[in-house]
């Protein structure tokens, strides 16, 4: 995905990890390997399909690797939920492209069809997974809370369906920025030169993404309209503010991107891990433009592991796998529903960078119509 990390979207420990080394190209394995109680994995739509979840983990033990890719150690406390799953499984987590970015996760899936070195599992920025979705990338698959993750955050076929998300919000290094700013307006001031940056380029990642139509929201765009969101940074361009450097812990650390335009659970997580080096890094959520956005979760049709991927699902949306996100201050899928189930952990909640208002989402349609727009104009709009 991109703390770039371009995926583009983690709090959590910020060291930076090589991807781990995947299993040589080769063909998947055949449906007999990964069979479970004479019922194919692959095939699953639910738990019950392969005789329940003991099944089911029993297959995927018996694969032994999940293959993934761009999922940051240091993105959501991802790092936490990597380690927890091999704990309780032990199986295998290989990491690819850990810095990847969400284009860059559908690119893996479509140039290694058939190779058992293709990711099983997918976490993408949400107009991603649509466009995945459309070209029939994605396998139906409803873990057990489906039914409780909020309809319009969901796919009706279980192809994708949110995980955790949160708001665009800037991040400012306040040892090196006088005055941070705390709005997109703010952002055009002269004392900025070269100093604002986004979390990877928006025509592949997520956040960067988020970011324009953040933007477009602060300049009197909409969720039908993300063009004036690219008009502030051809703007923020023209006035040597925005710096090509693309944001990731190294760059924040490093003081190359003093100002940042993230998602807050990225930003509040360099607040917490920098602080011990002295960095003072403040986050603000820019009241003009308040964009709240969530990666999707998704199973590859082709999947070389597809028990282990399901299982991964299904870790991800128990309350373990929920609260650890919540942990890296990210918003889980299942938050409110946990919430009144009382498995919620309210300590992490409390932590949450505070912001007022009921969030409201673009929808499918608004969606694709603001991709292909930033695809188009993106270029153009920082050129020169």
């Amino acid at each position: 995905m991109t703390v770039s990390l371009s995926r583009t979207a983690v709090p959590g420990a910020l060291a930076l990890l090589a991807a781990l080394a995947l299993s040589a190209c080769g063909a998947a394995p055949d449906d007999a390997s990964t069979s479970a109680g004479g019922k194919n994995p692959a095939t699953a739509t639910s738990a019950a399909d392969v005789g329940g979840m003991d099944a089911l983990v029993a297959a995927a033990k018996k694969e032994g690797t999940l293959n993934a890719i761009a999922l940051p150690r240091d993105w959501a406390n991802y790092g936490a939920l990597i380690d927890g799953f091999e704990k309780k499984y032990g199986i295998h987590i290989a990491v690819e492209n850990p810095d990847g970015s969400s284009q860059d996760e559908i690119n893996a899936v479509t140039s290694r069809k058939g190779q058992d070195r293709a990711p099983d599992v997918l976490d993408l920025g949400s107009s991603f997974a649509l466009s995945a979705a459309q070209q029939n990338l994605l396998a139906p698959y409803e873990v057990q809370g489906f039914a409780d993750i909020p309809e319009g955050q969901k796919d009706a076929q279980g192809r994708w369906y949110n995980d955790y998300g949160g708001y665009i919000s800037i991040g400012c290094d306040a040892k090196r920025v006088k005055e941070c700013p705390q709005t997109f307006a703010d952002l055009l001031k002269p004392q900025y030169k070269g100093q604002v940056a986004l979390n990877g380029n928006p025509t592949k990642s997520g956040s960067a993404f988020g970011g324009v139509w953040a933007a477009s929201l602060a300049n009197g765009g909409s969720f039908d309209d993300i063009r004036p969101g690219l008009d502030f940074f051809t703007k923020l361009k023209k006035s040597g503010n925005y710096t090509p450097v693309e944001s990731t812990p190294a760059t924040v650390e490093k003081g190359e991107t003093p100002i940042s335009i993230d998602w807050d659970y990225l930003n509040a997580g360099y607040a917490d891990e920098f602080r011990s080096k002295g960095v003072d890094w403040k986050v603000a959520v820019p009241a003009d433009g308040k964009f709240s956005q969530y990666y999707s979760q998704a199973v590859n049709k082709d999947a070389p592991h597809p028990a282990a991927a399901r299982l991964w699902q299904e870790y991800l949306y128990s309350a373990e796998g929920q609260n650890l996100w919540l942990k890296g201050y990210a918003r889980p899928a299942l938050m409110t529903a946990m919430e009144k189930a009382g498995t919620l952990d309210s300590s992490a909640a409390a932590k949450l960078p505070e912001v007022s208002g009921t969030p409201s989402f673009p929808t499918e349609a608004q969606q694709g119509k603001a991709k292909t727009a930033v695809a188009a104009g993106w270029a153009k709009a920082i050129s020169g």
